[in-house]
């Protein structure tokens, strides 16, 4: 995998109002000036100002070198689709920048999916065995879940005691089921299942279901291919997998 990307880094609150600010941004909607505002008018002191502007640098206004292609086509299919889900394309960036992000939505993924919901204990205990019992751990799954919960994936209930999952957000045989796909192989490092990326726990808020493996098959950016149990496939097409920071070797 590629050294540079960040092993926590999501270490911030991030509001959905303040990503789709940065998103209207980028996408040349509307001005820095308009994001600086709204992140003025809720966040006391400079320090904290800083590092929310990070987290949003990261997701949309300068992102890594290697995901500005992936970031421009997500804005590019909000330019074309002004009603896509802000979400979407935001926990797209969230999972392909923050491995950290990506770990705290497959754990909340898995635990809620039998019975809809499980306690932030759970997510807790199985992040501090990923990453290690550190305060900054415990904080930082704490900020992940509280942004998780603003964009619509989740409930906090019982004084934030338990998470419930919220109704899917449908983004079937769109752009954006494709992009988003992409975003799971990024965050994977590997090439994933087909028939899985529709139930894949760290894409548990939305449905991407509807002809799947046909509009995999249509994006140059995707390659489809079957493993040796003659399973479908799907991976970056090889121009992106450099970029990403593996090759067929490192698989």
């Amino acid at each position: 995998m590629n050294p540079t990307r960040p092993q926590i880094g999501f270490d911030r609150f991030i509001q959905l109002d303040w990503a789709a600010a940065a998103l209207r941004v980028r996408a040349g909607v509307s001005n820095l000036d308009d994001l600086t505002e709204l992140i003025d008018a809720t966040h006391p002191g400079s320090a904290a100002k800083k590092k929310t502007r990070t987290v949003l640098n990261r997701l949309w206004l300068e992102p890594r070198p290697d995901l500005a292609d992936f970031a421009e086509r997500g804005v590019e299919i909000y330019r074309g689709a002004p009603d896509t889900p802000v979400s979407a394309l935001t926990w797209g960036m969230a999972l392909a920048t923050y491995p950290f992000f990506g770990k705290v939505a497959e754990i909340v993924g898995r635990l809620t999916s039998l019975q809809g919901d499980c306690t932030s204990a759970e997510v807790h205990r199985r992040m501090a065995e990923i990453f290690g019992e550190r305060e900054g751990t415990r904080r930082m799954t704490n900020m992940v879940l509280q942004s998780q919960a603003s964009w619509g994936a989740i409930e906090r209930v019982d004084k934030g005691k338990r998470i419930v999952r919220s109704p899917l957000i449908e983004l079937d045989a769109s752009a954006a089921a494709a992009w988003l796909a992409e975003a799971c192989v990024r965050y994977a490092g590997r090439p994933l299942s087909v028939a899985g990326i529709g139930s894949n726990p760290i894409v548990y808020p939305f449905s991407l279901k509807g002809s799947s493996a046909y509009l995999f098959s249509q994006s140059p950016y995707l390659e489809m291919r079957a493993d040796s149990a003659g399973n479908q496939m799907i991976d970056l097409a090889t121009c992106q997998r450099g970029s990403n920071g593996w090759n067929d070797d490192s698989k």
